[in-house]
């Protein structure tokens, strides 16, 4: 079974079904958009106190319940200042030094830091001698990502890609995995240094998003739709946003990764921080 869900990805139209998907997850008919929610809530056994709304039919579409804000005291962030808050919920899929320019995706697999960075040999060099942290979301968890520290916007990269599962199966099966899918970089100045946030895209995420910009991926008729596009903020520095730490900085439309990268050698993963633990956003991922 695994071998045949690993090669029905490779032929799968991932992008085609990724769109429906976008419009299945918007539909406003109140019938079927409450059977929707309140069965995924069923199988998934979401529990519906610590969201914001408690309500499941308050929500106009299905998206905005996967998408639904929590409650403050759901999520309390972790105080100190040299303390790194976890961005999101979900499980810890793999964690360590960066090594010679490569990171561990699972056993017997390990993939080029220059490429999950979309072959920037500059921004690779800045974060060779690093750490890193994958995080998996699953489908049950909150989708909302947030700032673990204090950082400026200094570049974002949209690097188009495929968008293979990004389960642990997945993680186990397909070389190079997080540096083959779509993934928006997100590189910050921190008082502790650089650090990245890479989002990457998963089959049926039908959208990445970011509060400063909106929607990161192209629209299927764009020209740009299949480019690495480019943003640097150190050249127009006041349109640079400062997120605070614990502040949302983007969401999930569905479920999928987050990369953390973090350029300081001296930033250390809390010990609780290990391959398979779960995780909740807010709770200390590290220190320095």
């Amino acid at each position: 079974m695994t071998r045949l869900f690993i090669s029905l990805q490779i032929f799968l139209p991932h992008r085609l079904l990724s769109f429906f998907m976008f419009l299945l997850t918007r539909v406003r008919l109140r019938p079927f958009k409450n059977l929707f929610i309140t069965n995924f809530i069923k199988i998934y056994n979401v529990d519906m106190q610590l969201a914001k709304t408690e309500e499941p039919t308050a929500y106009e579409h299905f998206n905005s319940f996967f998408t639904r804000e929590l409650k403050v005291e759901a999520r309390p962030i972790i105080s100190g200042n040299n303390y790194f808050a976890c961005p999101v919920d979900g499980t810890v899929s793999q964690q360590g030094r960066i090594t010679e320019g490569r990171l561990y995706q699972a056993k017997g697999r390990d993939y080029s830091l220059t490429n999950l960075l979309g072959s920037s040999n500059e921004l690779a060099m800045r974060f060779k001698h690093g750490s890193f942290a994958t995080l998996y979301l699953s489908p049950r968890d909150y989708h909302r990502i947030h700032m673990p520290v204090r950082g400026k916007l200094r570049e974002t990269l949209y690097v188009p890609g495929r968008l293979f599962s990004v389960s642990d199966v997945s993680a186990r099966h397909i070389p190079n995995l997080f540096a083959r899918n779509e993934r928006l970089i997100t590189i910050y100045d921190t008082e502790f240094g650089s650090m990245a946030m890479i989002l990457v895209g998963a089959l049926f995420v039908s959208g990445i998003e970011t509060v400063w910009s909106g929607q990161a991926r192209p629209s299927l008729i764009s020209r740009q739709r299949n480019k690495i596009k480019h943003t640097n903020f150190s050249q127009t520095d006041s349109e640079a946003p400062t997120l605070e730490k614990g502040e949302e900085m983007g969401r999930f439309n569905m479920g999928s990764t987050v990369i953390m990268l973090f350029a300081n050698n001296q930033i250390t993963l809390t010990d609780e921080i290990i391959a398979g633990a779960s995780i909740k956003m807010g709770q200390h991922l590290a220190s320095i």
